[in-house]
């Protein structure tokens, strides 16, 4: 029995210093190599400084002698590059078609620790937009998920008159939850949101497959994402380390929580024209809670409601769908 037990315990320490290395290597593993899609979007883009960090972005010219900008605001996860199947057909109705990585998002700098704050990002917009020396002209707001949130924010100052602030012409949303108590966060999402000590541990033991399990279901049955989309989406979160400050980004939620009467009494008064493109089969933001709520909040907003098997990435699952719904918008006013 001694013996057993003596035995038993050399098993579980050779168990574990075969594990040790083992873990170590998986936790230094580097970033998987761009695709040359994703290297391609990343080498036609540029780079600015705010407060001393690196942000990407893309700004292409389209339409020649036309004054409209649009401004693209991208999701969580993700990054800018969630816009690159409407991209073209943008640059054909608009003059500039300017989106950005988020400070922790995409290419961009990913500070840790930091404190992340939709303040922040939507004051790196601004800063962009001084940047291209746009800051007088009128644009266009297009968003989704985590950008619809900023774009709130963008707009709440842009009621408020203050100077150097952008002038805002048209918004329009996309499947983000702007309302709190309509939002279902991802199992995940709860855990590094909230996981206090956990939350490390959990960033760094995210993988490929843990991130692939966990954002597939927020797409359609039908529009799912390829293993190579997954992986060029998973590329943009591992570049810089990004993984690691996931937990950081997703108090975001807890913001929009405690700011709930500033960035919804923003929408809620808006006079600009607005609209949103619905996804209606989002796990996210179902349907009809959500949109119900949407309706009673802002009735002066127009809606369009893509295919029922669309999901909360309308702009990846139904480019040409989402892409006509906002051409529709932009030519309404």
């Amino acid at each position: 029995m001694v013996r057993r037990d003596r035995l038993r315990r050399e098993w579980w320490v050779q168990v574990g210093l075969l594990a040790v290395p083992l873990l170590a290597a998986y936790l230094h593993i580097p970033p998987p190599q761009l695709s040359p899609a994703l290297h391609s979007w990343k080498s036609s883009g540029k780079f600015f400084t705010y407060k001393g960090l690196r942000i990407f972005y893309q700004d292409s010219v389209g339409v020649v002698g036309s004054p409209e900008i649009v401004v693209l605001l991208h999701g969580f996860p993700t990054s800018s590059y969630d816009w690159y199947k409407i991209w073209e057909g943008l640059t054909l109705r608009f003059h500039r078609v300017i989106a950005l990585d988020f400070l922790g998002f995409g290419f961009s700098d990913k500070p840790r620790p930091h404190h992340y704050s939709i303040f922040e990002q939507a004051s790196i917009v601004e800063a962009l937009l001084r940047h291209l020396g746009l800051q007088n002209r009128r644009v266009n707001l297009l968003s989704h998920d985590y950008g619809d949130i900023v774009a709130q924010e963008l707009l709440y100052r842009f009621k408020q008159n203050r100077s150097g602030r952008l002038t805002i012409k048209s918004l329009c949303l996309s499947n983000g939850g702007i309302f709190p108590e309509t939002h279902r966060p991802l199992l995940l999402q709860k855990l590094l949101k909230d996981g206090g000590m956990l939350s490390p541990i959990l960033t760094r033991l995210m993988n490929f497959f843990v991130f692939s399990r966990g954002l597939t279901p927020v797409f359609g049955p039908y529009t799912r994402p390829s293993e190579s989309e997954l992986w060029d989406m998973w590329a943009g979160i591992r570049n810089n380390d990004g993984n690691l400050v996931i937990d950081s980004l997703l108090q975001y939620i807890n913001q929009r929580k405690k700011f709930r009467r500033r960035w919804v009494g923003a929408l809620a008064s808006v006079t600009i024209p607005i609209h949103f493109i619905y996804g209606p089969l989002d796990p996210v933001n179902p349907y009809p809670e959500f949109l119900e709520l949407y309706r009673k909040t802002l009735p002066r907003s127009t809606v369009s409601i893509l295919d029922d098997h669309i999901s909360h990435y309308p702009q990846l699952e139904d480019p040409m769908g989402f892409l006509n719904a906002y051409m529709g918008f932009i030519n309404s006013f």
